[in-house]
């Protein structure tokens, strides 16, 4: 059965493990593809490696808190949506955090629920229209429709996916692994994303966007 989307990336930044797991595993369970880091070193790395859609931060981290953590990513030019999370109930804390880049503020004790939603809520925001683009073609991520040179091209729900894929990571190759881990999740061989950019490439036509880079993967070009 064709997989109808990409499922949102979220990096959960926390040093408490049971907390931490706990998060994991409940936004796993809600759709998301999530990646976990307990200090701040980590969570710096990790942002960069998994390119995340959304960031949940602890504000107290050990070897770099919170606030010194978004404060980085926002100097690099991270745009990704942050939802800060602190015991603190100050305003003053609060200001902080929101000062620091972050885009919400949620205290603990929470309801998970609420997380979950305040997440879906800052992706909305990020990305309102949802459209992706390259060059003539354009992609409406909610819809699931794609136009080139203004002209409907018909796709499957993997299609589809898997343009998605190449259209987020514009100028960036992606590779056959990550194709199947992404869209597949790894239940797959290696030659099926082959057989799917063969297909995209003959319903996208002239002239050829995918381009092959042998021995690594795929990438967008015009």
């Amino acid at each position: 059965m064709d997989e109808p989307a990409l499922r949102d990336r979220v990096l959960v930044v926390d040093d408490d493990p049971p907390l931490r797991r706990m998060l994991e595993r409940t936004l796993a369970a809600e759709g998301f593809e999530v990646t976990g880091a307990s200090d701040g070193p980590a969570a710096l790395v990790a942002a960069e490696r998994s390119a995340p859609d959304l960031i949940v931060l602890d504000v107290s981290l050990p070897a770099l808190d919170g606030l010194a953590v978004c404060k980085r990513l926002r100097a690099k030019g991270l745009q990704t949506p942050i939802l800060m999370l602190t015991a603190r109930d100050a305003v003053t804390d609060r200001v902080a955090g929101l000062e620091a880049g972050a885009d919400d503020y949620l205290i603990k004790p929470f309801a998970v629920q609420e997380l979950i939603a305040r997440l879906r809520a800052l992706r909305r925001r990020a990305d309102p229209a949802e459209l992706l683009s390259y060059a003539d073609l354009v992609l409406d991520v909610r819809a699931r429709k794609a136009t080139r040179g203004g002209h409907a091209v018909e796709l499957t729900g993997r299609e589809t996916a898997l343009l998605e894929l190449l259209l987020r990571e514009s100028g960036r190759t992606v590779t056959r692994e990550h194709a199947l881990e992404r869209i597949w999740e790894g239940a797959a061989e290696a030659n099926v994303v082959d057989r799917y950019v063969t297909r995209l490439r003959r319903k996208l036509g002239p002239p050829p966007l995918i381009r092959t880079r042998r021995g690594s993967g795929f990438v967008l070009r015009a």
